[in-house]
């Protein structure tokens, strides 16, 4: 059982933990945005907290999911989030690596220093942080258990495990600490609230997913941006759904069948026994991930304020 979770019990006081996007990606947000988390916690949900930030730098050859442009340097990166006691994850889910790229310098060095990243802090908080690393690779994976053993891995949704029955398989796994399944078996009520206690606490739900929900193509589409990541020439992947070559849509994405509301997570989700909670976005702009922010941890009476916080700080440019 993961350390939230056994909190979560012991406290008898469920919370949902949100997986956020743009470790690297939007540092500068989060840089603004955590402080005020932590000085006005009575603007936010006293229900929810931050379990993680994921994301990676630009140019990791193990990167997938997005195609990464996050410029943010790693040292600043986890200073930010060892002084707010948040678990920072890196997103190596490339589907297409081979044994040649294990060796790559950039990607090692990440690992290394995120596995130590406690090494140097003084914050209460060390004694319990941990940081993780998303995959979808095998050969990653065993790779990391080997090297990096003080990481936690979380199986990636670039898997697409859209069978409830190999979902299971994954959830069964000792060597994932989460997994995040496709959208599409968000709102399998019934088959979800058979699960174990323990098998609930592995789940980690993708919230606010504007994919079309009939896409046959997803899996391609997670592999045109590994290859991307690997440097590799390949057509360029146009998605053929509807209303596709629109971009995201924070509107368009709740009215997926998939999408998982503030009013699910509390009524539905927790009730049920599950806590964690991953939302999408690094390929994003600042400005959207601050609407999910709001959306999602802030009291509605509060979020003219976390807006006029956010917009008032001359250091970020959210557009």
């Amino acid at each position: 059982m993961n350390t939230a979770t056994t909190a979560n019990i012991q406290n008898n006081n469920p919370t949902a933990f949100y997986h956020l996007p743009g470790l690297f990606e939007f540092y500068e947000l989060y840089r603004i945005f955590l402080p005020l988390f932590r000085k006005h916690r009575e603007y936010f949900y006293d229900w929810c907290e931050i379990g993680s930030i994921y994301g990676a730098p630009s140019d990791c050859i193990w990167g997938g999911g997005r195609t990464s442009f996050g410029y943010s340097d790693p040292e600043d990166v986890l200073d930010l989030v060892r002084e707010y006691g948040i678990s920072a994850r890196l997103t190596f889910s490339n589907s297409l690596l081979r044994e040649e790229y294990l060796t790559d310098k950039k990607c090692n060095e990440l690992c290394k220093m995120f596995e130590h990243a406690s090494d140097a802090d003084n914050s209460p908080h060390t004694h319990q942080l941990q940081n993780g690393v998303i995959v979808h690779s095998e050969l990653l994976l065993n790779y990391l258990q080997k090297n990096y053993p003080d990481l936690y891995l979380i199986s990636s949704t670039t898997k697409v495990l859209t069978d409830f029955q190999d979902f299971l398989t994954e959830i069964n796994r000792e060597d994932f600490r989460y997994i995040v399944p496709d959208f599409r078996l968000n709102k399998v009520f019934d088959k979800l609230d058979l699960m174990s206690q323990h098998q609930k606490d592995k789940v980690e739900f993708l919230c606010n997913e504007c994919c079309w929900f009939g896409c046959k193509d997803r899996k391609t589409c997670y592999e045109s941006v590994s290859r991307k990541n690997l440097g590799n020439s390949a057509p360029e992947f146009h998605c053929a759904s509807p209303d596709g070559g629109n971009g995201y849509r924070f509107s368009k994405a709740m009215e997926n069948p998939g999408f998982i509301s503030v009013d699910d997570i509390q009524n539905i989700y927790m009730p049920m026994g599950f806590s964690n909670f991953k939302i999408e976005g690094r390929g994003l702009g600042s400005a959207l991930i601050l609407e999910f922010l709001l959306y999602y941890m802030t009291k509605p009476e509060y979020q003219l304020h976390v807006r006029e916080e956010i917009y008032l700080d001359n250091m970020l440019d959210l557009f």
